[in-house]
């Protein structure tokens, strides 16, 4: 199962995140944040985040782009429970119980929308607000294959 990991170029997201994500936490599209989200709510940090950002899992915060890669499934266990204790505390779910397989859900869709992506491939999200709620559109860009001539250093050795 493949699942995405948070992922900096630069350190943009420092900046334009009210909390950036760490890299390299593993990342869901995070869109149920903004669920009752009004015009009125997007401003500043807050409109980047809904935007274009992706929720990291273990700090909860932000980040731009993110990475396809492999997930056990004891890491997927590991971030189900996270996500259904954040659902408890942040959003009021009742128990963890009835989080678990709201939490497990987002998971889902997240592997769904990694699965047809080689590893490394990276994605990002572009998120409206419309009468109808909150549209997400993605963007993969795939890894390419790196050429032994582009680490290679091409010369000859003096004696």
């Amino acid at each position: 199962m493949q699942l995405a990991r948070a992922i900096h170029f630069d350190e943009s997201d420092m900046n334009v995140f009210a909390i950036p994500a760490r890299t390299g936490e593993w990342a869901i599209s995070g869109g149920f944040e903004f669920s009752n989200w009004s015009e009125a709510d997007l401003v500043g940090k807050q409109r980047q985040a809904f935007a274009n950002g992706w929720l990291g899992i273990e700090t909860f915060g932000r980040v731009t782009f993110v990475a396809v890669t492999r997930i056990e499934a004891a890491e997927l266990e590991v971030l189900t429970e996270r996500l259904a204790r954040h659902f408890v505390e942040v959003y009021g779910a009742p128990s963890l119980e009835a989080a678990r397989p709201v939490a497990a859900e987002e998971l889902a869709q997240m592997a769904d929308l990694c699965a047809e992506h080689a590893p490394n491939t990276v994605l990002t999200v572009w998120r409206d607000l419309t009468d109808a709620g909150v549209r997400e559109q993605y963007r993969f860009i795939e890894a390419a294959e790196a050429g032994i001539d582009q680490f290679a250093i091409h010369g000859q050795l003096e004696d």
